[in-house]
C-alpha cells in the first residue's frame, strides 16, 4: 500500500469539490464566482500568504503604489463594470482614503492604491461567503506536488497535508523574475532590494546611487518606493530598449476599427493600421491613446488566430512598444518619474544585463552591454533593484510545483514558452497534447494562450467562465 493510500485509509486526506492552487486575485475571483453559483460545494484555496485576495501585486502597503488603471477599468465583477467605483465611493464616504482628493478627479477616475484594491477583493469574497450555501476555506501552505487521477486530483502540501479534489485549478498568478541576478562564472549573489520594500530602502544612504534593472511598471513602483523612503541620490535604470511606460490618460471613445475590419491579422498589418488610426486621432486633436485602447478587446482573438511565425514576430519586434504604450503608468507615479528624470537624478539607458562582478566594499557592480556597443561596461552602485518583471517560462521557475508538473508531463509549455498550454476553456494540455478533464488553469499561466491574461478584467471573465464549466461538469 502506498503512502497516500495509507493516508486515505487513516482519514489523513481532506476532500473537496474544487481545489484552487493560489489565493491571490485570480484564485480569489474564481472562489467568488463558485460561491455565487447555485448548489452546495466545498472549495479549498491553497495559498501560503496570510491573506487571500492579495498575492504579490496587492500586498503593497504604501499609498503611492497604485493600480495602473483607474477605478472604472478595474472591477472584479464581470457583470458590473462599476463595481469598484461603487465600493470605493462607499469606502471614501466612510472615512477611508482621505488622500483621494489629491487626485482631483471623480471616483471612477481614481487610481486606487494596490493594498486598498486587495481589501476590496477580500470584501467581495467575504460577501459572497455570507450569501452562499457553498464554503471556501483558506489552507495556508504551498502546493509542492499534484497528481491527476481518473476521477480526482491529489495535492501534496508543504506542511505534509494531502488534499483530494474532483477538480484542481492552477491560479498561481505571476512568478516574479529572479529578484537576485547572478553570474555563472563567479556564482555571486547580490542582495537585491525588493521594489516595494520601503523599509529596506530607508537603510540606504539617502545620497547613494541605486541601480535598477528593467524600465517597466515595476521600475516605476521602485522609484516611488525610493522617494517615499527619503532617497535623494542618483537612480540609474537599465533595460534592453530603454523604453519608459507612457502615462495613462482618460481619452474619449474611438471607433472600434478592428471590429469593422477583421482582415487585419499579421503584426505588420496591425501595427500599420494602429499607427494610422493614432495619426488620425492626433490630427483631430484627440489623444492617440483613444484608438490604441480599442485594440485591447481584440487581443485574445488576434493572438489565438495568429500563426506561430506571427506570434514570434510580435514578441520579437512589437512587444517592447506594446508594453510601454499599453501597460501605462498611473499619473502621479509618472509625474514623479518625469520630475526626477528632468532633474537629472534618474537616467534611463538602453543596455542588457550581463552579470554581476565581485565587490570588496559591499557595493553592487553590474556588467552591462549598452545598445549598439560590442564591449561591456561596469557600473557601480550602493544597491540593486531587480525590476525585470515576470517569469512566464515555467521551465525557469524555481518552485516545486511547476517543476513537478513538468516532470510528470501533466503540463507543457505554452506557445513560445509563455505559461502553459491549455484549451480555450482553461483545461490544461499535457505533454501528450491531451486536454485534462480534471486540471484547469486561469490568469497568468495562460499568457501563451491569450497573451493578455493578467489584467483584472481578463481574469474576471475567465473566473466566471471557468466556474460555470466546473459546476456544469460536476
Amino acid at each position: 500500500m502506498s503512502e497516500t493510500e495509507r493516508a486515505q485509509v487513516n482519514g489523513a486526506i481532506r476532500n473537496a469539490d474544487v481545489l484552487i492552487v493560489g489565493g491571490g486575485l485570480s484564485g480569489t475571483m474564481l472562489a467568488v464566482q463558485l460561491l455565487r453559483l447555485p448548489g452546495t460545494r466545498r472549495v479549498l484555496v491553497i495559498e501560503p500568504r496570510a491573506e487571500l485576495g492579495r498575492g504579490e501585486a496587492y500586498s503593497a502597503v504604501e499609498l503611492g503604489h497604485t493600480l495602473n488603471g483607474n477605478a472604472a477599468r478595474m472591477s472584479v465583477d464581470p457583470d458590473n463594470a462599476d463595481d469598484l467605483t461603487q465600493w470605493l465611493t462607499a469606502y471614501i464616504a466612510a472615512g477611508g482614503w482621505p488622500e483621494s482628493d489629491q487626485q482631483h478627479v471623480p471616483v471612477s477616475e481614481l487610481f486606487v492604491p494596490r493594498g486598498m484594491f486587495g481589501l476590496y477583493a477580500q470584501q467581495r469574497l467575504a460577501e459572497a461567503k455570507a450569501q452562499s450555501t457553498s464554503s471556501v476555506e483558506h489552507i495556508r501552505a504551498e502546493v509542492i506536488d499534484l497528481q491527476v487521477q481518473v476521477s480526482s486530483t491529489l495535492l501534496t502540501l508543504s506542511d505534509g497535508q494531502w488534499l483530494r479534489g474532483e477538480f484542481a485549478v492552477l491560479a498561481t498568478g505571476m512568478f516574479p523574475a529572479a529578484r537576485t541576478p547572478q553570474t555563472a562564472s563567479s556564482g555571486l549573489n547580490a542582495a537585491a532590494v525588493d521594489p516595494w520594500d520601503v523599509s529596506a530602502m530607508r537603510q540606504l544612504d539617502p545620497q547613494s546611487t541605486v541601480l535598477i534593472i528593467g524600465s517597466g511598471l515595476t521600475m516605476v513602483d521602485a522609484v516611488v518606493s525610493l522617494d517615499q523612503a527619503g532617497h535623494r541620490g542618483p537612480i540609474e535604470v537599465f533595460s534592453r530598449h530603454g523604453l519608459l511606460p507612457h502615462v495613462r490618460r482618460q481619452p474619449p471613445a474611438w471607433v472600434d476599427f478592428l471590429a469593422e475590419d477583421q482582415s487585419l491579422c499579421s503584426p505588420r498589418q496591425l501595427l500599420r493600421e494602429v499607427r494610422r488610426q493614432c495619426r488620425c486621432a492626433v490630427h483631430q486633436g484627440i489623444d492617440w491613446q483613444a484608438p490604441l485602447d480599442t485594440v485591447r478587446a481584440h487581443i485574445g482573438r488576434l493572438w489565438s488566430q495568429a500563426s506561430e511565425r506571427h506570434k514570434r514576430q510580435f514578441v520579437r519586434h512589437v512587444r517592447p512598444w506594446w508594453e510601454s504604450h499599453h501597460h501605462r503608468s498611473p499619473p502621479l507615479s509618472a509625474e514623479l518619474v518625469a520630475r526626477l528624470h528632468g532633474e537629472g537624478r534618474l537616467r534611463i539607458q538602453a543596455a542588457s544585463f550581463q552579470g554581476l562582478e565581485p565587490s570588496q566594499n559591499g557595493d553592487v557592480i553590474l556588467r552591462l552591454r549598452r545598445r549598439g556597443e560590442q564591449h561591456t561596461t561596469l557600473v557601480r552602485g550602493a544597491a540593486l533593484i531587480n525590476s525585470s518583471g515576470i517569469e512566464y517560462d515555467w521551465r525557469r521557475v524555481a518552485r516545486p510545483l511547476p517543476q513537478q508538473l513538468l516532470a510528470r508531463g501533466l503540463v507543457q509549455p505554452g506557445p513560445l514558452a509563455l505559461g502553459i498550454a491549455a484549451d480555450v476553456s482553461g483545461a490544461v494540455v499535457d505533454a501528450q497534447g491531451l486536454a485534462s478533464q480534471r486540471l484547469f488553469a486561469m490568469g497568468p499561466p495562460l499568457r501563451g494562450v491569450w497573451w493578455e491574461s493578467t489584467a483584472v478584467t481578463d481574469v474576471a471573465l475567465q473566473a466566471k467562465a471557468l466556474a460555470a464549466r466546473l459546476v456544469r461538469t460536476t
